[in-house]
């Protein structure tokens, strides 16, 4: 398992739990907004996993849950092991995926070890390639995850973070299309950092997140905003 980073108290990644959360390295995808470049990079040093478990075990009545992130956690072979580990000392488990795997999470949700699952959704489907800059994007394994989430009975939650060069009201409409029927998603706050992949993309205003929400609002239950 590699673990690359370790935020140990975090009060906002599992609703309503105080948790500790752990970054796994890599990912598939090349989102030019992600805050997380060093470790879809593999840029940090691995950090040693049998001290990260001490440090569970060690606060028990202090943290709630754990928060499995990245990068993406799906690509990491040993996950669901890894995963159980965490489980077996008492703790809830969320995960932080982009969708692209769906045979890793339904193995996860399969097997009652995954208590909460955040899915991120990077734009409306017919556009994904041209924000994860993967041209050649297998867009039907997104949906196969979101199906997959329909099917299981843990909470789960989606979130697109808005960017000014990337979503405008044509991307929202489709998006309303495409995730029809969902329960909740949250347009998150795009916040231009230091350790961004690329510099120079521009926040989506608070009235505009607010307009594309009301978009969005006509086929989802619930559009949220993060961050505002």
């Amino acid at each position: 398992m590699q673990i690359l980073g370790i935020e140990k108290v975090s009060m906002v990644d599992y609703p309503n739990k105080i948790a500790t959360t752990v970054f796994t390295g890599g990912c598939n995808f090349r989102c030019p907004f992600c805050h997380n470049s060093g470790i879809v990079k593999q840029e940090y040093n691995v950090l040693d996993i049998d001290e990260f478990f001490a440090y569970l075990e060690s606060r028990k009545k202090l943290i709630d849950a754990v928060v499995v992130s990245g990068g993406e956690p799906t690509l990491q072979s040993d996950l669901e092991e890894f995963i159980a580990k965490i489980k077996s000392l008492g703790y809830l488990v969320k995960l932080d995926t982009n969708g692209s795997n769906p045979f890793m999470l339904k193995r996860l949700l399969e097997s009652g070890n995954v208590d909460y699952i955040a899915m991120d959704i990077k734009n409306n489907f017919e556009d994904y390639g041209k924000i994860t800059g993967i041209k050649d994007i297998n867009i039907e394994n997104i949906k196969k995850s979101l199906d997959i989430l329909h099917k299981h009975n843990v909470p789960y939650e989606l979130r697109t973070t808005i960017v000014n060069e990337f979503h405008k009201e044509e991307n929202m409409e489709k998006l309303a299309k495409d995730l029809a029927g969902e329960h909740v998603l949250y347009l998150q706050k795009f916040v231009d950092t230091d350790t961004c992949f690329e510099h120079g993309l521009t926040e989506v205003d608070k009235m505009t997140a607010v307009y594309f929400a009301g978009i969005l609002s006509k086929t989802i239950d619930n559009v949220l905003l993060r961050g505002y």
